[in-house]
């Protein structure tokens, strides 16, 4: 049974929907529910169109320094990735530790600092086209017989494979996942790379655009679905919300700067439930950051 939330919740905040899909949320004791989105206040949930051109604009305006296909910066130092799924909601920075990047303000920043000692690298490929003038976003749900992160919704990625940088392993995993041919992809940027605590790697968020709805196919034991939804649905009231879980006992909680404390808040828990699935963690974290610079920037 789903655990309630805790007795601070406001008496008139809606309980969130049970999870959708096969995926189960490991939902701790104590939960409650979190602040609104970045974007209350800036547009009426499902209101107006999102399209590709406003994703150019905002991905161009919040990218981190421009990747080469190696990955490596300006400087010449790769700038790191991780799990492809990471909803390992630990790690995240401390609620109201930074008010410029926490949900309830623009812009919002999916960044958490690294562990100390991270070295693994990963990399995901956030791939949009535009239909009936909406953008829509690829997702995946991974198989059941994976041995991690069963039934979740991810998007298309792995881990970096030796002489890689994350725009090629991005383009490489979506391929082989998804059967996304690289030459239909036009990357534009990427998003805040950001880590999970527990799997010691960081991720890096590529932004890829289509011209065209794809035709896909699921890696035989990879993925379980594959599925599309408009940046509009993912606005739309009732299918967006948060949540504040208390730290798990034994386990640290990283601050912004990579720093470890025990106890405390955590930051909130992002959640997407919509086209019959669950959308949370890292998947949903990157999700708020691309829209709150997409209602930003319109």
């Amino acid at each position: 049974m789903l655990p309630g939330p805790s007795d601070d919740r406001p008496t008139n905040a809606p309980v969130p929907p049970p999870a959708a899909g096969r995926q189960v949320i490991p939902r701790p004791e104590g939960w409650r529910l979190g602040p609104p989105p970045p974007w209350a206040g800036v547009v009426a949930g499902g209101g107006g169109h999102i399209s590709l051109p406003m994703v150019r604009r905002a991905v161009g305006a919040v990218a981190t320094p421009a990747l080469s296909v190696d990955g490596s910066g300006p400087d010449g130092s790769g700038p790191g990735g991780s799990d492809p799924v990471g909803s390992d909601p630990v790690g995240s920075d401390p609620v109201g530790s930074d008010p410029g990047t926490a949900p309830g303000s623009l812009p919002f920043s999916a960044a958490r600092s690294a562990p100390p000692g991270t070295t693994d690298r990963s990399a995901v490929l956030v791939a949009l086209f535009e239909e009936d003038g909406e953008a829509r976003v690829i997702l995946t749900v991974r198989s059941d017989r994976l041995r991690s992160h069963r039934g979740e919704v991810a998007f298309p990625g792995g881990r970096l494979d030796a002489g890689e940088g994350p725009v090629e392993a991005a383009l490489r995993e979506a391929e082989e996942e998804v059967g996304l041919a690289p030459s239909l992809v036009e990357v534009i940027g990427s998003l805040t790379p950001l880590s999970t605590y527990s799997s010691g790697t960081r991720m890096t968020p590529i932004v890829g655009t289509l011209a065209s709805r794809p035709v896909l196919r699921a890696a035989p034991g990879e993925v379980a679905r594959i599925f599309d939804v408009s940046l509009r649905d993912l606005i739309a009231d009732g299918v967006f919300h948060t949540e504040v879980w208390p730290p798990r006992p034994g386990r640290p909680v990283l601050r912004a700067d990579g720093s470890a404390f025990w106890g405390g808040a955590v930051a909130p828990v992002v959640f997407y439930d919509v086209a019959g699935e669950t959308v949370w963690g890292a998947t949903a974290r990157i999700l708020t950051e691309l829209l709150a610079a997409v209602l930003a920037a319109g």
